[in-house]
């Protein structure tokens, strides 16, 4: 009888073993969710300010801000690309200014800001 009980406590104290694994599993993958989602959004901001220091620089040499694509063709920036994937990035110029839009594209419900912009004044606002 003495091995059944301690047989029985050992399955118990597995079962309880087994359930908090399980939790803190699920726990440390919700953590490099936020992990990895913050080093999107602060890699995002750092490609804005580097979008945005090119075409000032551009408007500085002629006078006009231009799209993306142009920053790229006169080697005014080094990206190798307009994006970081979940966010793609999109300019919108006028004679008088600019302004870049990260648009997120990934999955939801992942407290990602849908919209992270910066203009001429240098300020990043997110939506």
């Amino acid at each position: 009888m003495g091995r059944t009980v301690g047989f029985i406590g050992l399955l118990i104290a597995l079962g309880i073993g087994a359930y908090l694994y399980t939790r803190q599993a699920g726990d440390s993958k919700q953590g490099a969710a936020a992990t990895r989602t913050t080093v999107d959004v602060a890699g995002v901001k750092n490609d804005l300010i580097a979008l945005a220091n090119a075409e000032r620089g551009q408007f500085a040499l002629e006078g006009k801000y231009v799209s993306l694509d142009e920053l790229v063709s006169k080697g005014s920036i080094s990206m190798a690309r307009t994006s970081r994937p979940p966010y793609t990035y999109a300019a919108e110029t006028t004679g008088s200014g600019f302004r870049i839009v990260a648009t997120y594209g990934g999955p939801p419900d992942t407290g990602a800001p849908r919209r992270i912009s910066i203009d001429e004044t240098m300020q990043i606002q997110t939506e």
